[in-house]
């Protein structure tokens, strides 16, 4: 997935989060957007997953030398971010059915829910699992994905060090061929695998 950013910027009111941003995303790369608690960031990830509208400028998409429209990117990427809701009358299991009906996973429905480490509740609805519960089944979900754009904002966002560590095998060992763009307060452990870095606290003026 190739994903060009010409001249994008994003206005409140009248008060520019950030304008200029002129940035190229190369297919299979990983990159970290990095910035303080409202620099941005989350606002230009939305931005990049298609579910905000830039102020101005201009987003496009490819996947294989083919364009895909900002109306159909839905389909080819996933994010987990932690303010992004499950439906919490559902089970884990059921969740992945809904999800498989709109997106291929890379694993089994059996699979999945041992590599999330949630197999024990797995017939508990989502509103009785923990913070740190639902931020694994979100995480889990976006991974394993079988599609090339991976998006994740915070994603050690109510994580203890054990799911931390947890989070960064399951990246490593799933999902290193997809593209990928995190969103980060500057955690170092939710980025370790890129090495690309765009700081959004560059383009406030």
């Amino acid at each position: 997935m190739q994903i060009t950013l010409s001249d994008i910027g994003k206005r409140y009111n009248s008060e520019w989060i950030f304008r200029h941003i002129n940035y190229k995303i190369t297919s299979g790369e990983k990159y970290v957007l990095l910035g303080g608690n409202g620099s941005g960031k989350s606002t230009l990830l939305q931005i990049i997953a298609g579910n905000y509208l830039p102020t101005v400028g201009k987003i496009q998409y490819y996947n294989q030398q083919s364009e895909i429209s900002s109306e159909d990117i839905f389909k080819h990427l996933t994010i987990a971010a932690p303010y992004l809701e499950l439906f919490e009358e559902f089970t884990l299991p059921e969740l992945i059915a809904l999800q498989k009906e709109f997106k291929p996973f890379l694993l089994s429905e059996k699979e999945i829910l041992e590599v999330s480490e949630l197999s024990h509740s797995k017939s508990k609805p989502i509103k009785y699992f923990s913070s740190g519960m639902k931020q694994r089944a979100k995480i889990t979900l976006a991974v394993l994905a079988d599609v090339p754009l991976l998006l994740l904002d915070e994603p050690t966002s109510n994580l203890d060090h054990k799911a931390i560590q947890w989070y960064d095998n399951l990246v490593k060992q799933f999902a290193l061929h997809k593209t990928i763009i995190v969103a980060s307060n500057k955690q170092e452990a939710e980025y370790s695998f890129c090495y690309n870095f765009l700081s959004v606290e560059d383009f406030k003026k």
